[in-house]
């Protein structure tokens, strides 16, 4: 099973409605498909969505990235799997949703080969997961709007988007939980847009109203590590890291200085599958539960977290994958089927993928 070409196309798809946090704001899809091509006929596809705020990636240094990697890897077989992983990660610093993208495809040859679903070649049983789903920034009854009609929709954990301005995300999140059923869990997403202190006066204020959110997702610059665990000294709400948390080197620190609660892991972020898989693992080993996420991406990268969460299904407990929820059209088709809130693996070898 020799890879013979690799080449790249775009992904475009319309949003629902616009996805804004408070570092961006996105009308469309666009992602880069990565189509790995063998000799036997044999194809594996990967995706990964520039985020160029976040990663620093956009769909041009993806492209470059690729083409960059292409050469050293053409030619060689599946089989030597581990020779070509090396390849892709050592031959060029970070981009790592670009080697995401790489990686997604090579697992899912890899599995193809093994005639095997990937949840199962990499040893995962589960097939049936619930996922949140985000609650765009705005305006406060928009925001309570969108979470009456996820809620309609059957979701029972919203992840909200905040960080704009510390008193009104106060209101926002005072708001919207006196507007739900109790039953329905709130996750809290303030994607860097707080220093420490604003961080443990709103969630004071939010705790005094016994609001306790599931979690607060990254209220402090990514750099920010004392911050992290300053907030996390002083509040009952537990913290989530996620854009703090690239490598296992990441990971690491937090976890020995014990500044967080929660690791959030995205392909995106560990350059792809194989260190998402050891992240799972490191955070085991501290006790310290995962959520898997994803950037605005397409059902290619989102199967790819799904099947991840099945392998480590004992440590990752929590699931953000409602990236395909948020698209107004689906253009390809994997193996994961989406009830809404609830996601179902198929038997489909690899991913699965199939482009209507």
């Amino acid at each position: 099973m020799k890879i013979t070409n690799i080449r790249t196309q775009t992904l475009n798809a319309p949003l629902k409605t616009p996805f804004v946090t408070s570092l961006r704001r996105v009308n469309a899809l666009e992602d880069l498909v990565v189509i790995i091509e063998c000799d036997d006929g044999s194809i594996g596809y990967g995706e990964g969505a520039p985020t160029p705020q976040i990663t620093g990636e956009t769909i041009g240094s993806m492209i470059a990235c690729i083409a960059f990697i292409k050469p050293y890897i053409l030619g060689l077989e599946i089989e030597d799997f581990d020779t070509i992983l090396m390849k892709v990660h050592t031959l060029i610093l970070k981009n790592t949703t670009a080697k995401s993208a790489l990686e997604i495809a090579l697992y899912d040859l890899k599995s193809k080969a093994s005639k095997l679903p990937l949840y199962r070649m990499l040893g995962g049983t589960q097939t049936k997961f619930s996922t949140d789903i985000t609650i765009s920034m705005g305006e406060i009854n928009r925001m309570i709007s969108d979470c009456h009609n996820a809620v309609a929709l059957g979701y029972d954990t919203l992840k909200i988007k905040i960080g704009d301005n510390p008193s009104k995300d106060v209101e926002r999140v005072s708001a919207i939980h006196k507007a739900l059923d109790r039953n329905i869990k709130l996750r809290l997403d303030a994607n860097q847009g707080w220093t420490a202190k604003e961080s443990v006066s709103l969630l004071h204020a939010l705790e005094k109203q016994d609001i306790i959110a599931e979690f607060i997702e990254q209220p402090v610059a990514a750099d920010d590590i004392e911050g992290l665990k300053y907030i996390k000294k002083r509040v009952q709400t537990p913290l989530l890291a996620d854009e703090s948390i690239f490598s296992l080197k990441d990971a690491r620190q937090l976890l020995e200085m014990q500044a967080i609660d929660y690791v959030n892991i995205k392909l995106a972020k560990t350059a792809g599958i194989t260190q998402a898989l050891e992240l799972a693992d490191l955070s085991k080993s501290f006790g310290v539960k995962c959520m898997i996420g994803c950037m605005l991406e397409g059902p290619i990268s989102v199967a790819a977290g799904v099947h991840v969460a099945s392998a480590k299904a004992d440590i990752i407990t929590m699931l953000d994958l409602d990236a395909v929820s948020l698209l107004a059209s689906h253009p390809v088709a994997t193996s994961i089927q989406f009830d809404e809130s609830e996601i179902t693996l198929s038997q489909d070898k690899g991913l699965g993928v199939s482009f209507e």
